[in-house]
């Protein structure tokens, strides 16, 4: 048998359900038709992909590695055959939080003067590897990339962290921070893209308190309530100015990567060129 798109739905829909039941409604199938087109896949891959012994239905481990390979593929597919994109084949550059900070403009503007007929699109994706693990995107600016299978990662280049503080605060009118000054304060950090943790104090100056959050909207509400300070790049401060929010430059802390990741082989036969592109802007 060859695996059709139809088992990759199947098997997405069967993951984010939990349950054949509601997968085949969700599906407009019977059960028996969406277990026939499940095992049909498994037999296909050779491995088994749900683990059906659990009251509650969960994924195998190859299930859940097999989860983002089919995601991108139904992705991609989607893309290719939507209307509204006939006669263009944007580059999706994906990002969780703050792009490439100042340089995101030239960045644009450059790629609009050099690939005109290549629409570059700038998306946030509020997830450790942007969108690239789904297939929102064909390549992302990470500054945690960590590791996942099928994705290749660069080192573009370095950003110092800044401490961000409330503007009417005492720390505010500081001309430089370090981590120490902060320890007093409650600590805003993302825990899904962010590159802050608590790891990064020494350990007799760590912050008893932290305020959790899931993207950068919501850190710098945090921030702008008062009585809690956040740490991250210099690209965050270039990108989100904020009236409630002061920006200080952090000694002592470490600098940050930045990546520019991409699937192998690529989505996209612009990735290289894009690739080309901000090592010739980002040395310069």
């Amino acid at each position: 048998m060859t695996a059709e798109l139809r088992h990759l739905r199947a098997f997405l829909a069967i993951a984010a359900e939990g349950s054949i039941t509601r997968a085949a409604s969700r599906l407009h199938l019977t059960q028996p038709a969406l277990s026939r087109t499940l095992r049909q896949l498994e037999e296909h891959l050779g491995v088994g992909l749900v683990d059906r012994s659990t009251h509650h239905l969960e994924l195998t481990p190859a299930g859940e590695a097999f989860r983002a390979r089919a995601a991108a593929a139904v992705a991609a597919v989607d893309e290719a055959l939507d209307p509204a994109r006939a006669g263009t084949w944007p580059l999706r550059l994906g990002h969780a939080w703050s792009a490439l900070g100042e340089h995101t403009t030239t960045l644009l503007r450059a790629w609009q003067q050099t690939h005109p007929h290549i629409p570059l699109r700038l998306l946030r994706v509020d997830d450790r590897t942007a969108g690239l693990a789904q297939g929102r995107t064909d390549a992302a600016v990470l500054r945690d990339p960590g590791e996942t299978p099928g994705i290749h990662t660069e080192l573009l280049t370095t950003e110092e962290r800044v401490a961000a503080v409330p503007a009417d605060s005492d720390l505010a009118r500081c001309l430089s921070l370090t981590l120490t000054d902060l320890a007093g304060w409650a600590i805003a950090i993302n825990t899904v893209t962010g590159t802050t943790s608590l790891d990064l104090w020494p350990p007799a100056t760590t912050p008893a308190v932290t305020v959790e959050v899931a993207n950068t909207d919501d850190w710098l509400a945090a921030i702008s309530a008062g009585r809690t300070a956040g740490v991250t790049s210099t690209a965050t401060a270039a990108m989100h100015p904020h009236p409630a929010v002061t920006y200080l430059p952090l000694t002592g802390a470490r600098p940050i990567e930045l990546h520019l990741a991409w699937r192998e082989p690529p989505t996209h036969p612009a990735v290289p060129a894009l690739a080309t592109l901000l090592r010739d802007l980002l040395r310069r």
